[in-house]
């Protein structure tokens, strides 16, 4: 889960971070990244410094270079907090997350300012006049490189008001959380098998093409495969496979192919650790050769989902819908 924070200064979205943080999640601010950039030059890290580096490097590098160089740094196993969004273009960054959610965090304009001015920091507004001049700067500007809240709040998924007590807000923001949690999405078997299989592709040694392919019984793994040398020989980008590291046309020379194919390498890999493989359900990154669709037949393999065509796929295909074998291309989510 992704949840990401805006609003304006003195809402509480610190308070809201520091909760998600006490529940699990992994801290990160936009801010940080200008924080960075600041301190490299040796220069003291003020509101007004903030802004203006953030405006520069939405300039130069794209509106949505904060929301990118965080994307970064993150992997989909974890639950992150992300602070210090102000900028559409951020939001639609991170909304490539599908598990990307934007809580708005809400206050009275006098309830923030008593917060900022209780909080004492050095470079925060000291009456109420400069504070809401202040604000009417960050809400909207005509540069889309500049900071734009008011646009960016519109784009929250939930606004969560943080005006009365902490115990209060934590509430609410639990309320939110098992909702997020209800509804969050979900792979499908056939999404989740085939992740796999083209997290296992990229354990190919193949010069020309990385594949890969997951056995599946009753919704186990029982078997990988990925394409390369056999065992014992060179790796084929070391120079295992002349046919592979000359490059040629493809679908030329395929009978000097030393790589064995994912499918292959599925099958024979069930062979050599005794796993019985009739009846399983083979996910494959690439429909397979008419070769691998012999032994896919032979082997007693009763379902075959794959993810892209292989070019000679004709041939294979009516010799697997002859012997009864189903094939599907799986449906991009």
């Amino acid at each position: 889960m992704l949840i990401g924070l805006t609003g304006k200064n003195g809402s509480g979205k610190g308070e809201v971070a520091n909760f998600l943080k006490s529940c699990g999640f992994e801290y990160h601010s936009l801010s940080d990244i200008l924080r960075e950039e600041i301190q490299k030059k040796k220069k003291p890290v003020t509101r007004n410094l903030l802004i203006q580096t953030g405006t520069r490097l939405r300039e130069q590098e794209g509106p949505a270079v904060l929301a990118e160089r965080t994307l970064s740094k993150l992997t989909p196993d974890k639950n992150y907090v992300i602070d210090s969004i102000r900028n559409p273009e951020e939001v639609r960054a991170l909304r490539r997350r599908e598990d990307f959610v934007l809580l708005k965090i809400n206050a009275p304009q006098k309830v923030r300012f008593e917060r900022v001015k209780n909080r004492a920091r050095e470079s925060d507004p000291i009456t109420f006049l400069e504070f809401v001049t202040m604000e009417a700067r960050e809400l909207k500007n005509k540069n889309p490189a500049a900071q734009q809240l008011l646009a960016t709040e519109k784009l929250a998924d939930h606004t969560l008001m943080n005006h009365r007590t902490l115990p209060s807000l934590h509430e609410n923001i639990r309320k939110i959380l098992n909702e997020l949690t209800r509804t969050r999405i979900r792979p499908d078997w056939d999404e989740y098998f085939m992740d796999i299989a083209r997290m296992a592709s990229r354990r190919s040694n193949c010069a020309k093409r990385q594949v890969a392919a997951v056995l599946v019984k009753d919704k186990r793994i029982i078997a990988t495969g990925y394409n390369g040398t056999p065992r014992g020989v060179k790796n084929c980008n070391e120079g295992g496979c002349p046919r592979c590291t000359s490059f040629g046309p493809s679908g030329a020379k395929l009978d000097e192919c030393l790589c064995s194919h994912a499918e292959e390498n599925a099958i024979t890999q069930s062979a050599y650790h005794g796993v019985n493989i009739k009846e399983a359900i083979l996910y494959t990154t690439f429909s397979p050769c008419l070769m691998c669709t012999k032994m896919i037949i032979n082997s007693g393999i009763r379902e075959v989902v794959y993810d892209a065509h292989y070019p000679l796929i004709d041939i294979a295909m009516k010799l697997l819908k002859e012997a009864g074998v189903i094939t599907r291309k799986i449906k991009k989510p």
